[in-house]
């Protein structure tokens, strides 16, 4: 819900009831991960997508539906040689699809204070979501997908310090269920993931196949991960570019002023004159770097570079790539064993960068540096997919979108 989360936010905001449908579970080679969304208003307009068109009209019927009842339902699509031609997922995946309506009540603008009934308390949960989303805060949305008694679609707002609403499980705030998923979703919070979760009614991880199981989508609405783009070259506007485009927010830092400019890096979100390893570190100190972040190094000089490379190999980055030569790199892991590092550190280091496409523009060294933070963090083989047989889509063990690795 990430994507409409702000224009949800300001129709809650208006007064203006609409229906949201969000993908809470995938099989195989769906299109959308979980937490997709679709959202429709009373007057027909619809904003997200779930699928990227293969089921958009039924799940927009839905939704114009649920809006009208006001009963949430989780909906099946998929696919068999059977149904070819009915409603379903072409890709040969399938996706769960949760449908509830949002009728803002007056007065319940986040924030603000609504009556005092279940019902509110439960749409203030998603209504303070909503809010934080939009404005860029931190917040996980919790909400029941499946249970022997909590109503399905019921949402709980949780941040670092606290969390609003109701996950219906009768204690008004302070029932096991409710302290337990708080706990889990903030786990999730600090990592950006997002993901299913299943606990009985005392909070307990259990299978989904236990009598008491109440399974919970959490969606994690974090700041965007960062990309710190070391080196003012020719390459890095390049990388800047495609790492915006890839949702990244993208700090270009080089200690030299004439080249660290914004005229030359207009699409980054910061350029920084530093020298790359205090940078680093002032960051590091600060909190203001984390398992998400992703480091290039392009600068290929050992002045710059290996102060650099010995401070980043030893955060618990997401990925650090440097540029270089086999040779260049060859002379940079000498030097960073003598300056202490180890082989598992120097193991994290994608050095030369990048996948081997054959690239020598900036465009398309750029397109081969992508390709590999994002199959170094989906767990892609980096072959052709004409290659293989099995799923085009996979996460790694714990990563966003996995369904069983997040499922206790």
């Amino acid at each position: 819900m990430r994507d409409i989360a702000g224009e949800l936010h300001g129709w809650y905001a208006s007064g203006r009831s609409f229906a949201v449908a969000t993908v809470v579970a995938v099989t195989g080679s769906a299109p959308r991960d979980a937490g997709a969304a679709l959202a429709v208003d009373a007057a027909g307009t619809a904003v997200g997508s779930v699928s990227g068109g293969c089921v958009e009209g039924a799940v927009y019927e839905r939704c114009r539906q649920v809006l009208e009842t006001g009963q949430p339902v989780v909906e099946h699509f998929g696919y068999t040689d059977e149904d070819a031609f009915a409603v379903g997922l072409t890709c040969g995946g399938a996706l769960d699809v949760l449908v509830q309506a949002v009728r803002p009540r007056a007065g319940d603008e986040a924030g603000g204070e609504a009556d005092s009934g279940a019902d509110a308390e439960v749409e203030a949960g998603l209504a303070a979501a909503l809010a934080a989303a939009a404005a860029g805060e931190p917040v996980a949305l919790v909400r029941v997908v499946a249970g022997p008694d909590p109503l399905p679609a019921t949402a709980l707002a949780v941040t670092a310090d606290g969390h609003r609403g109701r996950l219906g499980d009768g204690g008004r705030g302070g029932g096991r269920l409710e302290r337990a998923a708080a706990a889990e979703a903030r786990a999730l919070l600090a990592v950006g993931r997002t993901g299913r979760l299943v606990l009985d009614r005392k909070g307990r991880p259990c299978g989904a196949e236990a009598a008491d199981g109440v399974t919970l989508l959490v969606e994690s609405f974090a700041p965007p991960p960062r990309m710190l783009v070391f080196g003012a070259v020719d390459f890095a506007a390049a990388v800047a570019r495609i790492g915006v485009f890839l949702g990244y927010r993208v700090t270009v830092c080089d200690a030299r002023a004439v080249f660290a400019t914004g005229r030359r890096f207009p699409e980054a979100d910061e350029v920084v004159v530093d020298w790359p390893h205090r940078y680093l570190a002032r960051e590091a100190a600060a909190g203001a770097v984390d398992g998400r972040t992703v480091v290039c190094v392009l600068t290929h000089d050992p002045k710059f570079d290996i102060p650099l490379l010995e401070a980043a190999l030893r955060l618990p980055l997401a990925y650090v790539g440097a540029m270089g030569s086999r040779r260049t790199h060859r002379d940079r892991a000498a030097r960073l064993r003598e300056a202490g590092l180890g082989e598992a550190e120097l193991g994290r280091l994608r050095s030369p960068i990048g996948l081997d496409l054959g690239a020598r523009t900036p465009e398309e060294t750029a397109v081969a540096v992508a390709a590999e933070i994002v199959a170094h963090r989906s767990g892609g083989s980096c072959l052709p997919l004409t290659c293989g047989e099995g799923p085009i889509h996979r996460d790694l063990p714990g990563s966003a979108g996995s369904q069983a690795a997040l499922t206790r």
